[in-house]
């Protein structure tokens, strides 16, 4: 029987907040086995962008990452927001380790090609090395992911934290049975959208086609709970969506198939 293994991707809300870091990191040592967390920072980005007179431009929600702003993300999300997240786990007794996809080449990308809009230094991942992350855990280490990226001839690149998080579990999914967690603002996929306790217990893919057919799921959650989907079509056991303060916890949306 495989090992337990929790992936855990949380925003940069939770990480940048100094009181919900807190609880999150005490919320997160209690989870049981193996343990991921991968991280954003994306309002510290923001914010540094601005003292340094770097102008940050979004189209889609999505960060247009040239190559000023690829120093400031690296800056922010390899160093400032990742080590801080580090040492907090570290007095919280968990030996993490801080990664990029560039360090041990854990995450391999390509810079994503430009069509109607160039999104500058941003990547699609590629390949994720399973063996040495798995080398990792199994010496005792929690590994840390920054939303960054490399593409193997010497450049970063800024790469979205959920697929960093859905493409790290899969490839997990060999060596462990792995529960990847996604944390956002809600308990969980609700089923009317302005009631917070209406959180869908239970989703498989015929429930999916159904919540899209009759227009309970729109909009940024359907491609949300497709990626949920193939997580688990390429082995991940089960997928959580929850908030933060809730991981470990009963409840949230659980995905499976």
């Amino acid at each position: 029987m495989k090992e337990q293994l929790t992936v855990v991707k949380v925003g940069g809300k939770i990480v940048e907040n100094a009181a919900a870091l807190i609880q999150l990191i005490r919320d997160f040592s209690t989870l049981s086995g193996h343990k991921v967390l991968v991280h954003g920072g994306g309002r510290t980005a923001t914010d540094i962008a601005a003292q340094l007179g770097v102008e940050t431009r979004m189209i889609g929600g999505r960060r247009i990452t040239d190559a000023e702003m690829l120093r400031v993300v690296a800056m922010v999300y390899g160093g400032l927001v990742n080590k801080n997240v580090v040492a907090n786990l570290q007095a919280c007794g968990i030996n993490a380790l801080g990664l990029t996809g560039a360090d041990m080449d854990v995450i391999r990308s390509h810079r994503r090609p430009a069509g109607e809009i160039d999104y500058g230094f941003v990547g699609d991942v590629d390949r994720v090395d399973g063996d040495r992350l798995t080398a990792l855990v199994k010496s005792g280490v929690v590994p840390v992911m920054a939303p960054l990226t490399h593409d193997g001839r010497g450049s970063l690149l800024n790469t979205n934290a959920d697929t960093i998080a859905g493409e790290t579990a899969k490839a997990l999914a060999a060596h462990f049975d792995v529960t990847l967690v996604f944390c956002f603002e809600y308990a969980g996929v609700l089923q009317c959208p302005d009631n917070a306790d209406s959180v869908i217990p239970h989703i498989t893919p015929a429930v999916f086609e159904s919540l899209v057919k009759d227009g309970t799921v729109s909009g940024g959650m359907v491609p949300k709970l497709e990626n949920c989907l193939a997580a688990l079509r390429a082995g991940v056991k089960r997928v959580v969506i929850t908030r933060a303060d809730l991981i470990g916890r009963a409840g949230g949306t659980t995905v499976t198939l």
